[in-house]
């Protein structure tokens, strides 16, 4: 039964997987932020500390709770009823209401709830700062899709080129016109640029592995990527990209940034309660309660026994005075909870006097955790800039090799146009095309992984600025 639900299951999640149709980079990043496991783990540490923000804001109010104690007692014991010590059995029940609340406390609980509150909002920053680095992950996983896919164009246009030569090289080795080593040397070559055919497939199928899994897709799953052309991908000016003015808005925007500084100000007010905590405290209380037992009984009046005692004179007049046995009966409960009823009310004054100087030390490490949270900030602060200013450094120098791998295929092109023509008039043999083939192919490859090396160093830079991803 389980096994049938776990394929019902798969068979829905694959469904949902195609009805998805082809994927582009939006479609990747939104799935991945609302999937990655990551970033689900990263949010419940973020509901944890809202949690315990609400917890802290509720413990500024009076507290109030209810006990009772209900049990039966044998033995030697003290009786509830006459307080006397007694062997006889009974059940005994108390009941208390009891409420306090601090009244001031040298706001030592009210800036705990100020650091829990900057506490939270750090939490909900890191799961921001995590969502942004999935983001620029997926992107590049995309692209490294993208170029693949590319390479494996190149690798299936120079198999087909060298089959084609092949086939008319088997021609011409038939006729008489060529010698037979040229066909050996073109089946070699064919059988290289299977090889490289085989290997660009595999390592397309890789990048999607490798996408699936920060996308937290089943690795089985189908899955196909739209494939704009990368010119259409959409790029700021490397002008615009100057590294201070990106630094600028990094600092402002970027959520790395926002959770030092609500660090720093978590720490500061963690000082500051640890600070009250050396002072004394103003607590007020109070509390209501009873008891019952199953001994307790009331006097309802007396039998005579007809049995004189003595003489008693009241107003000069002589009576005879009988003997007569008490009467008792069992006390009601509702009766006794309400002849058994107290109150009481008061004030709690706690002054630390010696405590091992922990509180004096607790103040200290907070202290120091806030040198501590503003040398963090300082110093992702200066990384930030350290990246951004490489960053830039990386995107001017992949612009220029992009450039200059651009007129380095012109010119392998039209160098192995040019040695076609002497090939097929027997000019030269086919190692020499051979070579200036795969010198095509490298600069064609060449040309892709620099074009795509730039396109990603701008959106490293685009993504510092803290304005998200430009998809």
């Amino acid at each position: 039964m389980r096994l049938l639900l776990f394929s019902f299951i798969a068979i829905i999640t694959n469904n949902s997987l195609q009805a998805q149709g082809k994927w582009d980079l939006r479609k990747c990043v939104d799935y991945a932020l609302t999937n990655n496991i990551s970033i689900k783990q990263t949010d419940v540490q973020a509901k944890i500390a809202d949690i315990q923000y609400d917890q802290n804001k509720v413990s500024q109010y009076p507290s109030l709770a209810f006990s009772n104690t209900t049990s039966l007692n044998s033995g030697l014991s003290q009786n509830p009823t006459t307080f006397g010590l007694s062997t006889q059995s009974y059940v005994y029940a108390g009941f208390q209401l009891q409420s306090s609340a601090q009244i001031f406390n040298w706001y030592s609980k009210q800036n705990t709830i100020i650091a829990s509150h900057w506490q939270a909002e750090a939490a909900k920053a890191s799961t921001d700062k995590l969502k942004n680095d999935i983001a620029l992950t997926v992107a590049n996983s995309y692209l490294q899709i993208l170029l693949t896919k590319q390479q494996e164009k190149i690798a299936s246009i120079q198999l087909q080129q060298s089959q084609a030569q092949l086939d008319n090289t088997k021609k011409l080795v038939d006729a008489g016109s060529l010698a037979e080593l040229n066909e050996t040397e073109l089946e070699s070559q064919v059988e290289t640029d299977s090889a490289n055919y085989i290997t660009a497939t595999g390592n397309v199928e890789q990048s999607i592995l490798t996408l699936k899994a920060y996308m937290s897709i089943d690795a089985a799953a189908p899955f196909e990527v739209d494939e704009p052309p990368v010119e259409q991908i959409p790029l700021e000016k490397i002008a615009d990209l100057q590294p201070e003015a990106v630094y600028t808005l990094a600092l402002a925007n970027l959520p790395q940034q926002r959770v030092n500084e609500y660090k720093l100000k978590a720490a500061e007010k963690n000082a500051a309660a640890a600070k009250g905590e050396m002072y004394p405290t103003l607590s007020l209380f109070g509390t209501l309660g009873s008891r019952y037992t199953n001994l307790g009984v009331d006097l309802v009046g007396f039998t005579p026994l007809n049995q004189p005692f003595g003489v008693v004179t009241v107003n000069g007049i002589d009576y005879t005075a009988y003997t007569a046995a008490p009467i008792y009966d069992k006390t009601s409960f509702f009766r006794q909870i309400n002849e058994n009823f107290g109150q009481s009310v008061g004030i709690n004054i706690s002054v630390p006097i010696f405590n091992g100087n922990s509180l004096r030390d607790n103040w200290e490490t907070a202290k120091l955790n806030i040198k501590n949270a503003e040398l963090q900030k300082e110093a992702d602060n200066q990384t930030l800039k350290q990246d951004i200013y490489q960053a830039y450094n990386a995107a001017i120098v992949a612009l220029e090799k992009f450039n200059a791998s651009e007129k380095a295929v012109e010119a392998a092109q039209r160098t192995y146009d040019f040695t076609q023509k002497r090939y097929a008039v027997g000019m030269i043999g086919t190692i020499e095309l051979i070579t200036n083939q795969n010198s095509l192919l490298s600069a064609k490859l060449q040309y892709v992984q620099n074009q795509f090396d730039y396109v990603f160093k701008v959106k490293v830079l685009e993504f510092y600025k803290g304005q998200g991803l430009k998809l």
